[in-house]
């Protein structure tokens, strides 16, 4: 029964890349993962495919998707809603368990990400949209496709799935000023409406997610299995709508925009594993810092950057939810290796 609860507590969707909705590993109870879980690496594996062909579908027919951008934070709820089917109230114990271990992942989750997305803007010298759309991915909460990658590296998975449920959570209240106070130098930022937006396209459908888990538990569990691709192809949809609304730009941004993501994304993953190192967590809890850190919910970032920005400020947020994967699946399996040969 014990072993049923833990397994419970991990059981957690991916809204945006490494299929969203696919619940995480079971882990037994000292919190180290089962044996591997083969749907875990079909995700890690398939979800990046299936975005970078949504993406490539968006660029050479971008009239297909003609009026779809107001439909973005639709998409997206349809996302969170399935995150909240697979979550229960278990899922927050791991907070009180390790309250000061889940701060600290908080704390530098939205400090660390969104003072980087700055310092690039500035570094790269990014135009106001894009600028504001690489400081907005960095204010996103934490990508909880970072519970399976904390998995697959062998990290500790209650702790990514605590930090993951709260930087959620919490993006209501820190989201909006921190975009406000870091990007409103490039483009006016509306805090309250963001606020507002945040609450309807994420908390209230994961709220409602896990009050229908609740009620109906039997039955949810019976879909269990197709809440991961019904996940994956709403994000890819809404990855096409952002690249088709921003067709004609990618052209010449294209190469800008992703060597920005990818030093947000390595940079945020080396120092949230520093953080953990220099916290003294162990290595387990050190490379789960490093994907809560690292990884975003860029499929919020890209909804908000439709409907507060332009298309053109989310596409470092559709750049981010393929890239982001990619190397985090890479990073997961170096260090999973090297957790084989120290162990």
């Amino acid at each position: 029964m014990r072993r049923r609860r833990v397994a419970t507590l991990h059981r957690r969707v991916h809204t945006e890349q490494t299929t969203p909705g696919t619940a995480a590993p079971d882990v037994a109870d000292d919190g180290s993962p089962a044996p591997a879980d083969r749907a875990a690496r079909r995700a890690v594996t398939v979800f990046p495919v299936l975005v970078l062909g949504a993406g490539a579908l968006g660029l050479l027919v971008p009239g297909a998707f003609e009026g779809w951008g107001p439909n973005v934070p639709y998409l997206l709820g349809v996302v969170m809603f399935c995150m909240g089917l697979t979550m229960t109230p278990v899922d927050f114990q791991g907070v009180v368990k390790r309250p000061w271990v889940v701060a600290l992942g908080l704390v530098a989750h939205y400090v660390i990400m969104p003072g980087l997305g700055w310092l690039i803007a500035h570094a790269l010298d990014l135009s106001p949209q894009l600028a504001a759309g690489v400081i907005l991915v960095g204010c996103a909460p934490s990508g909880t496709a970072s519970n399976v990658v904390t998995y697959l590296a062998r990290g500790d998975v209650a702790l990514s799935v605590s930090v993951a449920t709260v930087s959620t959570v919490v993006a209501p209240l820190v989201t909006p000023p921190l975009t406000l106070l870091l990007a409103g130098e490039y483009l006016p930022v509306d805090a309250g409406s963001m606020v507002t937006d945040i609450l309807k396209t994420v908390l209230l459908p994961v709220a409602a997610g896990l009050v229908v888990r609740l009620c109906f538990g039997g039955y949810v569990d019976r879909v269990l299995g197709a809440l991961p691709w019904l996940s994956a192809a709403t994000v890819a949809v809404i990855v096409a709508v952002v690249v088709a609304g921003s067709a004609d730009a990618i052209k010449s941004a294209a190469a800008l925009v992703l060597v920005a993501v990818v030093l947000h994304n390595g940079l945020g993953l080396a120092l949230g594993y520093g953080a953990g190192k220099l916290a003294r967590l162990g290595a387990p809890a050190s490379r789960a810092m490093a994907f809560e850190v690292g990884m975003q919910n860029s499929g919020l970032a890209a909804s908000l950057a439709t409907a507060h920005f332009s298309p053109l400020a989310a596409l470092p947020a559709a750049v981010f939810s393929v890239w982001h994967n990619v190397s985090g699946a890479l990073v997961a399996a170096w260090m999973s290796y090297r957790a084989r040969r120290s162990g």
